[in-house]
């Protein structure tokens, strides 16, 4: 008899990790595979919004991750042309239990939800473990092959395979099914710098010259830089070699001139084929995609991990009782794109329109900075800041731990 789980999640990501908690909350048997070693990859998203938040705490986890060490952002500001700045989004407007985004290195996310799931009897996490190909009787997915690091291979059966795995899906790729792509004009290229004690932003403060941005991330030993230019160049920036790209980061951020030789070589710079798709259906007869195997978001914003946490608790949600019976057919995989594409859908358009009017000029060299009628509108009505505070910070359909997922905090 081959092994056999009812639930199988792809991915120890975000997504994969919630999900995986919530179902074994449920009593469903889960198994969770991912292929590294550990959650120690950096530059990656580390943003934990408000809704995030407020889902720890219902699943009584909010004071456990209280105690990560993790910094606060409270605003959005960007640079207007004379000098000063404009606050464009202020998450302290927000009227939720926290309005603030935790920046947190997200393995010690990925590691706080490892260990609560391990504390239901019915989850099951493998680390180590890669999916190789998804196992078919006919039309339905049944389950997946997978290698561990020492080379050894074998199968798990489940009654469903949830790919959890992202952008790069491997299972959505086998089941054949393809997103559709929209056109993007920016890439990303992550770095990091030394944090001096001088230093305590507590804003996501754009820095912006014609072609090219950057967005500065408080880290608690370091700060995180996102560098933003023009798509497609990755092969012109390596060409022109660290001292140039150094340059370049200290006419943007000229506070950091001091501290760029923190970059030895472009090895310490690691690009990002930034990309917004979307799947036309997201599931096959016993398979589902969510997170960013579904929908992959521009870093516009910051909200890619918090559709894939939400992708996870409306899938939880929703599916947690046909799994506990043993029938999960199309109609029930159906019913969690339903519920989550206006969502999807909207954010990905407002990234769009970001692009157009915003990102795309300012990286290629068209404008040095948001459009002066926008500045202007902010600043004429501070109280607009809450709008993108809100789409950011908790968006268009939050979802809500289900109650057999709710928890006490465990008091220490």
């Amino acid at each position: 008899m081959g092994e056999r789980t009812t639930c199988l999640v792809v991915g120890g990501g975000p997504a994969g990790m919630v999900l995986g908690l919530l179902l074994a909350r449920a009593g469903v048997e889960v198994t969770v595979l991912e292929k590294h070693a550990d959650f120690l990859r950096d530059f990656r998203g580390d943003t934990v919004h408000p809704s995030t938040l407020q889902l720890l705490d219902e699943l009584g986890l909010g004071e456990e991750f209280a105690r990560l060490p993790h910094t606060r952002v409270e605003q959005v500001v960007f640079p207007a042309g004379d000098g000063g700045s404009v606050t464009l989004g202020d998450f302290r407007r927000l009227r939720v239990r926290h309005p603030y985004i935790a920046m947190v290195p997200q393995w010690d996310l990925l590691d706080l939800l490892a260990d609560a799931g391990r504390r239901e009897p019915t989850y099951t996490l493998r680390m180590q473990t890669e999916m190789t190909d998804l196992v078919r009787e006919g039309d339905r997915v049944t389950g997946v092959r997978y290698r561990t690091a020492d080379g050894a291979t074998g199968e798990i059966r489940a009654d469903l395979t949830v790919a959890c795995d992202g952008r790069h899906s491997v299972a959505r790729r086998q089941a054949g099914l393809r997103p559709e792509e929209f056109p993007v004009p920016i890439d990303a290229w992550w770095f990091r710098v030394p944090r001096l004690p001088g230093d305590h932003p507590a804003a996501l403060a754009p820095r912006a010259a014609p072609g090219r941005f950057a967005v500065v991330i408080p880290r608690e030993t370091f700060l995180q830089v996102a560098y933003i230019g023009r798509k497609g160049a990755d092969p012109e920036l390596r060409a022109r070699g660290i001292e140039a790209f150094r340059q370049d980061v200290a006419e943007l951020i000229p506070e950091f001139r001091d501290r760029m030789d923190a970059l030895a070589s472009m090895d310490d710079v690691k690009h990002l084929d930034v990309r917004v798709d979307r799947l036309l259906r997201w599931h096959v007869d016993g398979l589902l995609c969510i997170g960013d195997a579904a929908h992959a978001m521009s870093p516009v914003g910051g909200v890619g991990i918090n559709l894939a946490v939400q992708d996870a608790v409306a899938t939880a949600t929703l599916l947690a009782e046909p799994l506990r019976r043993g029938v999960v057919g199309p109609a029930e995989l159906a019913a969690v794109r339903t519920r989550r594409l206006v969502p999807t859908v909207l954010v990905q358009t407002l990234q769009r329109a970001l692009h157009r009017a915003l990102v795309g000029p300012l990286v290629e060299g068209r404008r040095p900075g948001p459009p002066a009628l926008a500045l202007a509108l902010v600043r004429r009505i501070p109280q607009l800041s809450v709008v993108p505070a809100y789409l950011i910070g908790v968006g268009l359909r939050p979802e809500h731990a289900p109650p057999f997922a709710r928890r006490a905090p465990a008091h220490s």
